[in-house]
């Protein structure tokens, strides 16, 4: 079998390791350039079934702020980020938000919450 040569980036702790990668088909067969066993995980997720945190806002009405920024409570297959966010956009939350509140609970059937990072309190109208 043809061996292919690919090299990744470890984004999994801050020393960012390049990682060079010798493939035999789907199965790693040599990696040179990994500081720690993270990035054998890393390497392998990645080229499996990449998955990513994801981070965005929401439109909150009647709160001191607009928006209430919100994230993934786990990483989400990559391919499905665009239609993520394309679900997040349909959605306005009425404040007041708390912390950890779920904004959309099992997201596009993935099992993942999408939580509020952030508390937005309620206008109060002035007497």
């Amino acid at each position: 079998m043809k061996q292919e040569h690919r090299k990744l980036i470890c984004i999994t702790c801050p020393r960012g390791c390049s990682l060079d990668l010798t493939m035999e088909g789907e199965d790693i067969v040599k990696m040179d350039g990994s500081g720690c066993k993270r990035g054998i995980d890393y390497a392998t997720g990645e080229l499996r079934d990449p998955r990513r945190m994801v981070t965005t806002t929401v439109r909150v009405t009647g709160g001191v702020h607009p928006l209430v920024p919100v994230y993934t409570e786990s990483p989400i297959p990559k391919p499905r980020i665009v239609d993520l966010l394309a679900e997040v956009r349909k959605i306005e939350l009425k404040a007041p938000v708390k912390f950890g509140d779920v904004v959309i609970a099992n997201v596009l059937g993935t099992g993942v919450d999408i939580l509020a990072s952030r508390n937005i309190p309620a206008k109060t109208e002035a007497s």
